[in-house]
């Protein structure tokens, strides 16, 4: 169960191509979500779920997250940030070229650019190497990701789910990766041979923000409460 003294990491480093005109001078994190962005939102919920230091990964306009989001003390966190060369080093790239500032116990690792209201506090480890949240398919995806066995594995079999782009990993799930670019499916797909990954399905709240206009149904939802 995620407590006091936990660390997370927020991916910030893409481009957010989708968004169009949105992102040319703004980085995706920093969209507007009814007066708070997308990335305040996720450290809010972080601090209110006992995390208390951050990582942050950065590349394209980095510095406006830097100038934006400062130290973290404003949200009760502190704020650390692994910068990114011009291309992003891709998901599990980023996350082992951060392992240094995220120590050697699990971490909660979290996308920008999802809306949810999954509570981090309820995610569980134990001996497994990472446990992944998944949702029901959403319309854009409606392929899915992965599945979950009956005893809480993660595999690839049908029916499947979207992963949630939230997950709770231990730094065992990367040891011995080289640094450099890397996608985090080739990480999972060891730890699913090893049968040492776990996943839970979040039937709530759960928002893909990849389009202008998702971004807009995102609003709609925020300010109705849901």
């Amino acid at each position: 169960m995620v407590c006091g003294r936990m660390r997370a990491m927020i991916l910030a480093a893409g481009r957010g191509t989708r968004m169009g005109r949105l992102t040319q001078s703004t980085p995706k994190p920093l969209l507007d979500l009814n007066g708070e962005s997308l990335i305040e939102r996720h450290l809010k919920r972080l601090a209110a779920a006992g995390v208390d230091d951050v990582v942050i990964n950065l590349s394209y306009l980095g510095e406006r997250i830097r100038e934006a989001l400062g130290d973290g003390e404003r949200y009760g966190v502190r704020i650390r940030y692994s910068q990114e060369p011009a291309r992003p080093l891709e998901t599990a790239g980023g996350i082992v070229k951060a392992l240094p500032l995220l120590g050697d116990k699990p971490f909660l690792v979290v996308n920008s650019d999802v809306v949810s209201d999954f509570d981090y506090a309820a995610l569980e480890i134990g001996a497994l190497s990472g446990v992944l949240v998944l949702v029901p398919n959403p319309a854009h995806h409606p392929g899915g990701d992965y599945g979950v066995d009956g005893a809480s594995r993660l595999t690839h079999a049908e029916p499947k789910y979207t992963f949630a782009g939230i997950s709770l990993l231990s730094p065992t799930l990367f040891a011995g990766l080289p640094p450099g670019r890397r996608p985090l499916t080739e990480v999972f797909d060891a730890g699913i041979a090893a049968r040492s990954v776990g996943a839970v399905v979040h039937s709530g709240l759960w928002i893909d923000v990849g389009t202008p206009e998702r971004l807009e149904h995102t609003r709609s939802v925020v300010r109705a409460g849901a």
